[in-house]
């Protein structure tokens, strides 16, 4: 990817923003005159020279007359690349840092003087002194700094897409079984309880509401007909299966149903492949112990 070209991801939500500017008939100008953003902000976001904001992409969808979910999507999908990107030249610098070649010391520069002994004045030894430990300090922090990092995640996971104006769970505990956990809101701040990469690269991801009390899965990377289960509370519990039916669900993620659980209720998530693989299927802890954060 070239300096300043967008991201693969970027590159398709840019595609999919210039076909509904199409759908809609609308010149740059006239998109400008019935929508929020300035004619400059729409030609970086349909040209994929920035990332649009979540109001823009909604108000382009409903002048396209088109439902915003698959665009908002798209847009979490390339902010994720952007941050995962971003983590990863941190790392890059803080390597390149470790790796600079020692600062010459004062003793250095004291010995090519040695047989002038008032070539250099003894305040300015005084000062190379300093500037020698100061240096010598750098390094060992920078170093500190990279063993103690966090390593980098694998494939950073898409972010849920939320209402825009959720205040809150629409549902609470028994009222959530077997419903959607996008349109109760519930998914609005999910807790990640454990993740899986399979075989085929599609990653699969338990989560968890402590709002709604619930648990689902979700899938992306995936390509159409895989599927993914969730069932919760053992053989006698409830079961939810999601499958990837359309390139346009392949292309984000797709997710189950809910269903309640409580401490110590055990969720097993199994992925089957549409090539007929075997299945593969792991399983989270309680939803009492600590979870990560989306």
């Amino acid at each position: 990817m070239t300096a300043g070209a967008p991201s693969p991801p970027g590159a398709r939500l840019a595609a999919v923003l210039r076909e509904l500017r199409g759908r809609t008939g609308l010149s740059l100008t006239q998109l400008a005159n019935v929508s929020t953003y300035s004619r400059s902000s729409w030609e970086r976001y349909l040209n994929g020279k920035s990332l649009p904001p979540r109001s823009a992409v909604t108000e382009l969808c409903r002048l396209a007359d088109e439902p915003a979910d698959h665009s908002l999507a798209l847009l979490d999908i390339a902010r994720t690349d952007r941050a995962a990107l971003s983590d990863t030249v941190r790392t890059r610098d803080t390597v390149r840092t470790r790796t600079l070649p020692p600062v010459t010391g004062p003793s250095d520069t004291v010995a090519s003087n040695a047989d002038h002994p008032r070539a250099r004045p003894t305040g300015h030894r005084r000062a190379n002194v300093v500037i020698g430990l100061t240096s010598l300090c750098a390094v060992v922090l920078a170093t500190l700094v990279l063993v103690h990092l966090p390593p980098l995640h694998r494939r950073a996971a898409p972010p849920s897409v939320t209402p825009l104006m959720a205040t809150g769970a629409l549902c609470r505990h028994t009222a959530c079984q077997d419903k959607d956990p996008i349109t109760t809101r519930c998914g609005a701040e999910p807790l990640t309880l454990a993740e899986h990469e399979t075989a085929t690269g599609a990653w699969i991801q338990i989560r968890y509401s402590r709002e709604c009390g619930t648990s689902w899965a979700r899938m992306w990377g995936a390509v159409v007909n895989d599927s993914v289960q969730i069932r919760t509370g053992g053989r006698r519990g409830f079961l939810h299966t999601a499958r990837v039916t359309t390139p346009r669900e392949a292309d984000t993620y797709v997710h189950t149903l809910m269903s309640v659980i409580r401490p110590g209720t055990s969720v097993q998530a199994c992925f089957t492949p549409a090539t007929g693989g075997g299945k593969e299927c792991f399983e989270a802890p309680s939803a009492d112990r600590t979870a990560s954060a989306p």
